[in-house]
């Protein structure tokens, strides 16, 4: 069972405005970053499933999460079917992340009560993805799919729509502005966030630090930007 409700997974990707998303076959490597996401202040983390041994590393960034950091929502990424999406749920993931949408895992999702984020390129798909529960859209790979364009042109005529756009390209506070003002609710950043010399050398200071610089940025980004629609609006006392 989730550490959290699929609400409060919800609002933390709505909150935080950024998913930063990893993958290592070194379980030892996984947790370390886990924990150097957590000491940059983030409190969300896809770890992507892209190697034959990713599910033990996997296990082992769970566990550590679950352990030692109590905030951590881990997600689990690239996941295509639902026996993977079943196996990661099995081990702890909080959340599920697709590069695409299948039906059979929203289904699954829906029955645990996990969110699920499917990838999405056109407006078709992102409707199919949202009749069958998914409440937040990972527009993937979004610079391939128009850009920031292409979420202000699907904002139009469906503004209750939220897509989290990954694969973004430049990262910086005036490129992630450019995202928000188009009105995305939340970006994925892997590679920026994560730089391999660092991690080789095992520099994990280093790492935080860089997370630390890009929430940063995206705070800034976020408060350029206009917010209605983005978030419900608060309970009333």
């Amino acid at each position: 069972m989730s550490r959290f409700t699929r609400l409060e997974i919800y609002g933390r990707l709505l909150d935080e405005g950024l998913v930063p998303i990893f993958h290592h076959a070194d379980p030892d490597i996984a947790c370390r970053v886990v924990a150097a996401v957590a000491a940059g202040g983030g409190a969300l983390f896809e770890f992507t499933n892209r190697s034959a041994l990713a599910i033990e590393a996997f296990r082992a960034a769970a566990a550590h999460s679950s352990k030692h950091l109590p905030r951590m929502i881990l997600g689990a990424g690239s996941i295509v079917d639902e026996p993977t999406a079943a196996l990661y749920i099995a081990h702890g993931a909080q959340f599920i992340v697709g590069p695409s949408f299948n039906e059979r895992v929203a289904r699954l999702c829906n029955r645990r009560r996990i969110a699920y984020l499917p990838g999405c390129q056109t407006a078709t798909e992102i409707a199919t993805a949202e009749e069958m529960g998914a409440e937040i859209i990972k527009l993937f790979p979004a610079l391939a799919a128009g850009g920031a364009n292409f979420i202000r042109q699907i904002l139009g005529p469906s503004p209750a729509t939220r897509l989290l756009p990954t694969s973004i390209g430049e990262v910086s506070a005036a490129a992630l502005a450019t995202w928000f003002k188009a009105g995305a609710c939340c970006v994925g950043i892997g590679g920026e966030l994560f730089p391999s010399d660092r991690i080789a050398a095992g520099d994990f200071a280093a790492v935080a630090a860089r997370v630390a610089d890009v929430r940063e940025m995206v705070r800034q980004a976020r408060a350029s930007a206009p917010t209605e629609g983005l978030r419900p609006p608060a309970p009333r006392p």
